[in-house]
C-alpha cells in the first residue's frame, strides 16, 4: 500500500522536493516545442498519404482541430520559455502537462487508430510507422518528466496492441508488441536516467547549500572580525576599511567627508577607582547610547580602549555642531548599578580631501586635532586647519632635528632658583632643558620635549640631561638641592629608574638632594608601573614632588596614593592671586601640606605684591622671575664663586629644603 502512495506522490509530481522540480521544468521548456512540432508533422504526413483513402472528415475535418490545439500548447510553451518560475507554479505546471500530455496522446491514437482501417498495406504501415516513431519521439521528448512519458506510453501502445489482437493479424501485433517492448526498454533507460538526473539536482541543491551556508558563515566571521566584541559597535579594522572604500568612492564623485575621533575624559580614573569591570559597563553603556543616537549620515566605531571614531558623510559645515552634540551626549550621567558616573569627551575632526588623501593621514590629522582638544578646551570639538598642519609641519621638523642631534653638544641644563622664605635664601635649584639646534635654532622645552615623548626618545634625553645637571650642581658649594622633571615613559621605564639612580650613586652625591618632579598626567596613564618605579626612587633616597599640583582633578586622592614629599603649586594661581579663589586655593593646600609634613613650592612669582601675599601666607619656599629667570650653569657658577650669590641672594649653606621639611613637620 505504501508504494502505491509512493507510486501516486511521485506521478503527481512530489512536491517535497521542489529542487528537482524546478530543474525538471527548466529542462521541459526547451523540450516540450519540440515534441508539439514531431506529432504535427508525423500527423501532416498521416493525412496526406491517407487522403485519397480515408473519409475527408477523419484526413482534414479530425485533423485541423488537433493542429490547432497541438499549435497553441506548441506557442504556450515557446512564450514560457523565456519566463522562470518558482518550484510551486513549477509543480503546478508540470502537472497539467501531464493531463495534457495524456488528452493528446489520446486523440492522436484514437486518430491514427481511425485511418488504419482504410487503404492498402502502405497505408497501414504507415500507421504503425507513425505510431512507432511518434510514441519514441514523445517519450524522448518527455525524458525529464518520465510521468508524463509513462502515461503516453501506455495510452499509445496499449490500445495499438489491442487494436491489432482484434484484427488477428499477426505481421502487425508483432510489430506493435515489438513496439511496446522497445518503448519499455527506452523507458526504463529514461527512468535510469532521471534517477541519475535526480541525484546530481540533489547533490548540486546540497551543494549549493553548503555554499550558502559557507558564504552566511564567512559574512558572519567577516561581521564579527569588524565588530567590537564589548560594545558591538564597529570595530577599528572596519573604521580604516571603511574609509579607504569612501575614499575611493569620493575620488570618481569628487565628494568630501569627514573623518572623527573622540576620546572619553575622566574614564582612566573611573577605571582605577572601581575596576575593569565596571570600565567595561561603562564603554558597554557609551556604545548603546552611540547606537541609539538619531543623527543621519554618521556611522561611529570603537577604535580600542576608551577611544571611537565616526565618518561623517553629510554636509560638512555641520560636522563640528554634529561632534560636539555627541561629546554632549557622551557627557550625561551614566547609571551602573548602584553608582551614577560621569565622563566627558573631547573630539577631533578632520574633512577628506583638505586634511588628507589617505585613511591612515585623515585618521592622524583628527586625532592630532583631539590633542588639541584635550589640551586646550577638553569637552570641545576641534576642526583641524591649516594652523594645525603648519604645526605638525613644525613638529616633524623637531623629530627629524632631534633624532640626529648630538645630546652631549646640542643640549644644556639652565636652573632656577628656589628660595626659602621669609630670609630668601637660595636652598636648590630646578633644573630645565634648553636645546639650540644647529638645524633649526633655538627650540622651547615645550615642543621638543613633547616631541620626544610622542616618538618614544624621552628616555635618553632625560637620563643626558640629568647626567649633566648633577655633575654641574655638585660643583657648586654647600648642599643644594637638584629638582628635576620626569616624564610618563621615564616613571615607567624600570631601566631608566635604575639608570637616574646608577647616575647618583656614580657622581656620590646625597640622593636626599634629588627632588625629582612628576605631574597627575605622567602617573593617570599607568598607574601601577608608574606607583612601582617611584617606590623604587623613594626607597632610595631621593624626594617625589607632584608638579602642577591644583590643575587636576584628583591630585588630592595621589597624594595620598603615591609617596610624595613635596607639592609645587601652579603659577597660574599666583598670577591671579589677588583673586579670592585664588588665594584660597593657595592657602588650602599651604595648609594641607603643612598637615602632611609636606614641603611647598610655589611657582611663577613674578613681582613683589605677589610675594609679599605668599610672605602673608607663611609659605615657605618660592621660586619665580621675581627671583631670577632660568640661567645657565656657567653664569651661576661665576656669581656664587664671585660673590656666594645667585641674583643677589645668597645660598645655603646646608640642606635647607630638608631643615624647612623638618621645621615644617
Amino acid at each position: 500500500m505504501e508504494k502505491i502512495r509512493a507510486f501516486l506522490r511521485w506521478m503527481m509530481i512530489d512536491p517535497r522536493h521542489p529542487e528537482i522540480a524546478q530543474a525538471q521544468y527548466n529542462e521541459l521548456r526547451t523540450q516540450i516545442p519540440s515534441l508539439y512540432a514531431l506529432l504535427m508533422v508525423n500527423a501532416v504526413a498521416v493525412a496526406y498519404t491517407h487522403y485519397d483513402v480515408a473519409p475527408v472528415y477523419l484526413t482534414v475535418g479530425v485533423l485541423v482541430p488537433m493542429l490547432i490545439l497541438t499549435t497553441v500548447r506548441m506557442i504556450a510553451w515557446l512564450r514560457a520559455s523565456k519566463i522562470t518560475l518558482g518550484p510551486d507554479e513549477a509543480i503546478r505546471k508540470m502537472r497539467q502537462t501531464v493531463l495534457l500530455g495524456s488528452v493528446v496522446a489520446v486523440i492522436y491514437i484514437s486518430w491514427s487508430l481511425s485511418l488504419d482501417g482504410y487503404g492498402g498495406p502502405e497505408e497501414r504501415g504507415h500507421i504503425a510507422l507513425f505510431i512507432a516513431i511518434t510514441v519514441i519521439g514523445c517519450i524522448f521528448c518527455l525524458m525529464n518528466l518520465p510521468q508524463a512519458a509513462l502515461m503516453v506510453m501506455f495510452i499509445v501502445t496499449v490500445p495499438y496492441l489491442i487494436h491489432y489482437v482484434r484484427q488477428d493479424q499477426d505481421v502487425y501485433f508483432a510489430i506493435a508488441m515489438n513496439i511496446f517492448l522497445v518503448c519499455l526498454v527506452v523507458l526504463q533507460v529514461l527512468i535510469s536516467g532521471y534517477t541519475g538526473f535526480c541525484k546530481l539536482v540533489k547533490s548540486q541543491a546540497d551543494l549549493a547549500a553548503k555554499q550558502r551556508e559557507t558564504e552566511l558563515l564567512n559574512a558572519e566571521n567577516a561581521r564579527l572580525a569588524q565588530t567590537d566584541a564589548l560594545t558591538e559597535l564597529p570595530n577599528r579594522r572596519y573604521f580604516f576599511n571603511r574609509v579607504a572604500t569612501l575614499i575611493t568612492n569620493r575620488e570618481k564623485q569628487q565628494g568630501k567627508f569627514a573623518v572623527g575621533v573622540i576620546d572619553l575624559d575622566r574614564f582612566k580614573p573611573v577605571n582605577d577607582t572601581y575596576g575593569h569591570k565596571v570600565g567595561d559597563q561603562l564603554l558597554m553603556a557609551v556604545g548603546q547610547r552611540f547606537k541609539e543616537l538619531d543623527l543621519d549620515d554618521i556611522e561611529i566605531c570603537r577604535l580600542g580602549g576608551d577611544e571611537f571614531g565616526f565618518l561623517y558623510l553629510g554636509d560638512l559645515e555641520n560636522a563640528e555642531k554634529t561632534g560636539q552634540s555627541i561629546c554632549d551626549l557622551i557627557s550625561e550621567p551614566y547609571r551602573i548599578g548602584e553608582m551614577t558616573l560621569t565622563v566627558g569627551a573631547s573630539c577631533g575632526i578632520a574633512f577628506y580631501p583638505e586634511a588628507g588623501t589617505t585613511a591612515h593621514a585623515l585618521f592622524d590629522r583628527s586625532d592630532y586635532a583631539l590633542y588639541n582638544s584635550k589640551t586646550t578646551s577638553r569637552g570641545q570639538t576641534t576642526v583641524y586647519s591649516e594652523e594645525h598642519e603648519a604645526r605638525i609641519r613644525s613638529e616633524r621638523a623637531i623629530e627629524n632635528a632631534l633624532q640626529s642631534a648630538d645630546l652631549d653638544t646640542e643640549f644644556q641644563v639652565y636652573f632656577q632658583p628656589v628660595v626659602s622664605l621669609p630670609d630668601q635664601i637660595v636652598v636648590g635649584f630646578e633644573a630645565l632643558a634648553r636645546w639650540h639646534s644647529p638645524v633649526l635654532g633655538k627650540v622651547a622645552p615645550d615642543k621638543f620635549i613633547a616631541v620626544a615623548e610622542r616618538t618614544g626618545q624621552i628616555n635618553r634625553l632625560t637620563l643626558s640631561l640629568f647626567g649633566k645637571a648633577i655633575k654641574q650642581i655638585k660643583e657648586l658649594p654647600g648642599d643644594l638641592s637638584l629638582s628635576f622633571n620626569l616624564s610618563a615613559q621615564d616613571i615607567t621605564s624600570a631601566q631608566t629608574v635604575d639608570t637616574l639612580l646608577e647616575a647618583i650613586e656614580q657622581h656620590k652625591v646625597n640622593p636626599r638632594l634629588i627632588t625629582f618632579e612628576i605631574t597627575e598626567t605622567s602617573v593617570i596613564g599607568s598607574y601601577e608601573a608608574a606607583e612601582a618605579c617611584l617606590k623604587t626612587l623613594r626607597g632610595a633616597g631621593v624626594k617625589l614632588a607632584l608638579d602642577d599640583f591644583g590643575t587636576g582633578y584628583s591630585s588630592l586622592g595621589y597624594l595620598h596614593r603615591l609617596p610624595i614629599d613635596c607639592v609645587k603649586v601652579d603659577r597660574s594661581f599666583v598670577a591671579s592671586i589677588h583673586e579670592p579663589v585664588a588665594i584660597g586655593v593657595i592657602t588650602s593646600i599651604v595648609n594641607l601640606c603643612r598637615s602632611m609634613e609636606m614641603l611647598c613650592v610655589v611657582e611663577g612669582v613674578e613681582d613683589r605684591t605677589q610675594l609679599d601675599l605668599l610672605k602673608a601666607l607663611r609659605c615657605n619656599l618660592v621660586q619665580g622671575y621675581h627671583f631670577a629667570p632660568p640661567m645657565a650653569f656657567s653664569e651661576i657658577a661665576e656669581s656664587a664663586a664671585s660673590s656666594g650669590t645667585i641674583a643677589g641672594l645668597p645660598l645655603s649653606c646646608t640642606d635647607g629644603m630638608e631643615q624647612l621639611r623638618l621645621s615644617s613637620a
